[in-house]
């Protein structure tokens, strides 16, 4: 490992790397504790503002050590199809009727999708994905 990263910097990059190891080493984040120290020294390179490549690669490493203990530990559950619904609605700035108008699913159905007592169906995935221009994964998270 040493010589893949030994042979990818030189000079400053590679002793920035180094010595941020040494004053937090890259080890997996197990205990709350460690996901604190860890925001910390992560906190101290974003306040930086720019970074060497050393610093930047050792962040990286670091956020993927935290992001796997947040999965783990922390996880975020996908939005409801209400909330997705919701926030395309907002973001597009249309409401209800219009949606209702410009995509033909009845008003009820997305009274109904809002009000979480309806999930998407494929149909409504379909249209709604072509509608709102975002990719069907999106809206199928739930499905």
């Amino acid at each position: 490992m040493a010589t893949t990263i030994s042979s990818r910097m030189k000079g400053k990059a590679r002793n920035a790397y180094f010595k941020l190891v040494q004053m937090f080493p890259l080890l997996s984040v197990k205990t709350a504790r460690q996901f604190n120290e860890a925001q910390k020294v992560m906190d101290g390179l974003f306040s930086k503002g720019t970074l060497g490549k050393g610093e930047e690669m050792y962040l990286d490493a670091l956020s993927d050590l935290v992001a796997a203990y947040e999965s783990q530990h922390h996880p975020i559950e996908p939005a409801s199809d209400a909330d997705v619904l919701r926030h395309l609605m907002e973001a597009k700035s249309v409401n209800q009727a219009t949606l209702h108008r410009e995509t033909g699913i009845a008003k009820s159905t997305i009274s109904e999708v809002l009000a979480g007592k309806k999930m998407f169906s494929r149909q409504m995935i379909r249209i709604f994905a072509e509608y709102f221009n975002v990719d069907v994964s999106i809206l199928a998270a739930n499905f």
